[in-house]
């Protein structure tokens, strides 16, 4: 049995009819006008030669040429952002409302003034490396953390993507990040602000809302969720904080759940494994569970 044109046809004539029902699943026209996922994951990709020059640096440019690699890298980012900056001003209110050449004019502001920002992020990114290396004595070196661990890679493209979000740039920065979370385990909105000294120890199942806070400091294991403490209202709860936040000096052990906009965990506390928490905690609280019970029973002979 093979296929003969006639099938093949039907196939194209069923799904052709079946895009025709004006979904929103079912846009076709006018690709260009949309942003292009591809192009922002290689954006990522760019970005993290620009803040790590000697770790994803392009091998086929000499030492010698370093500058010169920097510049194209950096004129490429712009140039590819702004045009996917562009595309997503119409989901803005206060840009869609703009003529076609004062939407260009917004876009290429936002892209420079993004790309003045990248210096901030570095050196928010050194303390998250000694973070990770001061906290985690399996780190053999920073070289490794760099090329290695998940964590530092997702909170990379957090804080670039975090960048976007406060210029309000919308779509972008949740693509960056998902695409992180994608490669990491790990699930960081763009919109969650987070101190310095940042550490992700394993961090795989780990989840950090929209409108979490998180201090100086803070340490986090792996399937932790710092999250909302009800969803149910849906589109209604936009803007309304949600999650939590994490003071200064604050370690979270797996597993552990924290959840609600109005709660707070307080300076220096620790919050031992697989709690969940819904209310506040006091500075310098350690929070743990008591008498977990393990039962034993014999198996029967297989």
């Amino acid at each position: 049995m093979s296929y003969t044109p006639e099938n093949v046809q039907q196939i194209v004539d069923l799904i052709m009819n079946d895009y025709g029902k004006n979904r929103h699943i079912d846009m076709m026209d006018n690709d260009y006008l949309r942003p292009n996922k591809e192009v922002i994951i290689n954006i990522i990709g760019n970005l993290l030669k620009i803040v790590y020059p000697g770790y994803y640096r392009d091998l086929r440019y000499k030492s010698y040429n370093q500058v010169n690699h920097v510049a194209t890298l950096i004129e490429d980012v712009t140039y590819r952002l702004h045009q996917q900056i562009l595309k997503v001003g119409k989901f803005v209110e206060e840009v869609s409302d703009l003529s076609y050449d004062k939407q260009e004019e917004k876009a290429y502001n936002v892209t420079l003034e993004f790309m003045k920002r990248i210096p901030i992020v570095r050196e928010y990114l050194e303390t998250d490396l000694e973070a990770a290396f001061e906290g985690d004595p399996a780190a053999k070196n920073f070289e490794e953390i760099i090329l290695a661990y998940p964590g530092l890679y997702a909170i990379t493209v957090n804080r670039l993507a975090h960048e976007l979000f406060l210029l309000n740039v919308p779509l972008i920065p949740r693509i960056m990040t998902e695409h992180a979370h994608s490669l990491t385990g790990i699930d960081i909105h763009p919109g969650a602000t987070i101190g310095k000294h940042f550490f992700i120890d394993h961090g795989t199942g780990i989840v950090i809302g929209e409108t979490t806070l998180i201090g100086n400091n803070v340490k986090i294991y792996q399937g932790v969720t710092l999250g909302a403490l009800s969803t149910k209202g849906g589109q209604k709860l936009k803007g309304v904080r949600r999650h939590p936040t994490i003071e200064d000096d604050v370690t979270i052990y797996s597993g552990a759940s924290i959840l609600g906009g109005e709660t707070v965990i307080g300076r220096g506390s620790v919050i031992g494994g697989n709690a969940f928490i819904t209310k506040s905690i006091p500075a310098g609280t350690r929070v743990s569970i008591k008498q977990q019970e393990l039962q034993f029973s014999e198996r029967s002979s297989l």
